[in-house]
């Protein structure tokens, strides 16, 4: 499936061809999925590969859920359709074989920004940090307003770039966990700001920022948002100190 601006449709299904061979530039780490970078015209593309699923997502895959690539390029659609930032879908490729889904891929413009949300947390004097951290909270109240839950609302998963001087634009990747709901209540708000920071003075900021646009007083969104938070990262410990286990009786 391919976006009707895509004009060079059949380059782009070359790159996917060759994805695995020399052609292109790997981008970050490929932990669980590969990304490789390619010039389209002039402009620079970016072509995650997806991790091949395990053999009953082979089969859920083909008959019964939509492919992580399928969900990127239509929540990426969605998402600009409500004015929410994310870089533009070019086109998702799905490889199927008599048992299930093979391989899938998602395509989109390649976006270079100037941070991330992580470095916010790990940066606590990054030039403009709170003014920054403010604007961005206004994004995620706009998100919550349009009824979008971003369910990997995490660090790494907002671009940020800046437009002009003490202006900034967001935009979201890595997106095919969403939920778009008719309205979000309070505690579904809170909960989606949880992954974002274990940082109490940070939360203290976003509660402050979101109180001027929501019902709710700054001192009730940050006692929900920071016990959100904490029911986040004491879940997040038991589950990596249970990988931890799992690799240890595995080796």
């Amino acid at each position: 499936m391919f976006s009707k601006t895509v004009k060079n449709s059949k380059e782009v299904l070359h790159f996917i061809k060759e994805f695995n061979s020399d052609l292109g530039v790997v981008f970050g780490n490929g932990d669980r999925n590969s990304i490789k970078l390619f010039d389209l015209d002039g402009k620079t593309i970016n072509i995650k590969s997806f991790k091949v699923p395990h053999l009953i997502n082979k089969v859920v895959y083909k008959n019964f859920r939509k492919s992580k690539a399928r969900r990127s390029y239509e929540y990426a659609t969605v998402l600009l359709e409500k004015g929410i930032g994310t870089p533009e879908p070019i086109a998702f490729l799905e490889k199927f074989n008599w048992l299930g889904l093979q391989d899938s891929y998602y395509a989109s413009e390649h976006l270079a920004a100037e941070l991330t949300f992580r470095e916010l947390v790990e940066i606590p004097d990054y030039p403009d940090h709170e003014n920054i951290l403010r604007q961005f909270t206004r994004f995620s109240y706009d998100l919550h307003e349009k009824g979008i839950e971003f369910m990997d609302h995490s660090p790494g998963n907002t671009l940020i770039k800046k437009i002009s001087e003490n202006q900034y634009q967001f935009f979201l990747v890595d997106l095919n966990r969403m939920n778009f709901h008719e309205s979000m209540d309070f505690d579904m708000r809170m909960k989606n700001l949880s992954r974002l920071t274990p940082k109490k003075e940070m939360i203290a900021i976003m509660s402050d920022e979101y109180a001027k646009l929501y019902s709710e007083s700054s001192a009730e969104i940050f006692e929900k948002m920071w016990g959100a938070t904490n029911d986040f990262q004491t879940a997040f410990a038991k589950k990596h100190k249970m990988k931890k286990k799992l690799k240890f009786w595995k080796a």
